[in-house]
């Protein structure tokens, strides 16, 4: 099984790579001949690097507050670049390895749920490679990394080793903010499974150490508790508003002529994130269907959080967190192959032009 995912993994990795150099070259249309190497340092990556190069007590190098960026990536970023190779490059590496793990257990964990379907795994972890969005399991991102410690970790909860689990959210909690909804998610699991261990409970609040310990230390740095939430508010918009009001002002973003002709690249990554939205209700309500309470209850959380900003935004990356849309698509394209085929016309075109429009400075979510 491995084998075959690591295979999915580099013929994956080497099609992104060769739209990271011919992407720069065909659509950026300057006098200058383009830089392709430059093309992986795009948005979210200028802000890791910053961490990663910089830390979080000397201003805003980037552009953005950093505070709004978990800790577990850059810290990595900064230990792979002691090699020399600079940092936008060892943030490739650190995705390209964790994404390798994370399509590995990608597998194990759709065999698991779903072992009466033989060959299942390499295929859950093929579609997931093959994403739409797949682009960010390469690029210089936290999606990698966080799926290299939450799918292991969920695998582990199915199999009832809550203490391992536990681990694997405490590490994906230093990754991204989407471990809080991890966790939340663990506790479902463990209180609806029939493999629950009481003597494992205190095991689940583990992952709260990591995410007070960065707490404490940004308080350190800005005085408040709560830098983290303040930085997405200052730099993202991300404060509190009502879902409907939310969805209101992701339609009108969506809608031509919202923004200004230089930005129509905004407006259809707007229409993306409503896509993205039904997507994750259907996955939600598919899911509620199965009973499955834990993996609900990790979808709910995080659909919930990205509507209630001001508007949805980044919802689309997302989706790459929830390995139930990735194993449910792979169960239905096994189960009715022309669903596959369906499927595959869609996303790698899709793939490609997100990539395309990633690696030469679009916004894409």
């Amino acid at each position: 099984m491995g084998r075959e995912v690591l295979g999915w993994w580099l013929v994956t990795r080497a099609a992104l790579f060769m739209l990271s150099v011919s992407a720069p070259l065909l659509f950026n249309r300057g006098s200058d001949y383009p830089n392709v190497w430059r093309a992986w340092l795009q948005w979210d990556v200028w802000h890791l690097k910053a961490v990663a190069e910089f830390g979080y007590n000397n201003g805003e190098p980037s552009g953005a507050p950093l505070a709004a960026f978990f800790p577990g990536f850059p810290l990595l970023v900064r230990i792979v670049s002691w090699t020399g190779i600079g940092y936008v490059a060892a943030g490739i590496v650190v995705s390209a390895v964790a994404s390798a793990v994370a399509g590995v257990y990608l597998a194990r964990l759709a065999q698991y749920e779903f072992p009466e379907l033989k060959g299942l795994g390499p295929h859950a972890a093929m579609i997931w490679y093959g994403a739409p969005v797949g682009v960010f399991l390469a690029a210089g991102y936290t999606e990698a990394l966080f799926c290299a410690f939450a799918f292991p970790a969920w695998l582990a909860a199915r199999q009832g080793r809550w203490a391992r689990a536990a681990i694997f959210v405490a590490l994906a909690s230093t990754v991204r903010v989407s471990g809080i909804f991890l966790a939340f998610a663990l506790v479902v699991e463990f209180i609806t499974s029939k493999k629950r261990d009481w003597l494992s409970l205190p095991w689940l609040a583990l992952p709260a150490v990591p995410v007070l310990a960065f707490m404490a230390y940004l308080k350190q740095i800005y005085g408040s508790w709560f830098a983290w939430q303040e930085a997405q508010e200052k730099g993202w918009a991300r404060e509190f508003t009502w879902p409907w009001t939310s969805l209101i002002h992701t339609i009108e973003a969506a809608t031509k002529g919202h923004f200004s002709a230089d930005r129509s690249d905004w407006t259809w990554m707007f229409r993306a994130e409503l896509v993205a939205l039904v997507v994750g209700l259907l996955l939600l309500a598919w899911l509620i269907r199965r009973r499955s309470w834990g993996e609900a209850a990790w979808v709910a959380a995080t659909v919930g959080a990205f509507c209630t900003s001001f508007w949805i935004y980044s919802l689309t990356r997302a989706t790459l967190l929830w390995w139930p849309l990735w194993i449910g698509l792979a169960v239905m394209s096994r189960r009715r192959l022309w669903l596959g085929r369906l499927y595959l016309a869609l996303a790698i075109p899709l793939a490609a032009i997100w990539a395309a429009a990633f690696f030469t400075g679009r916004w894409t979510g």
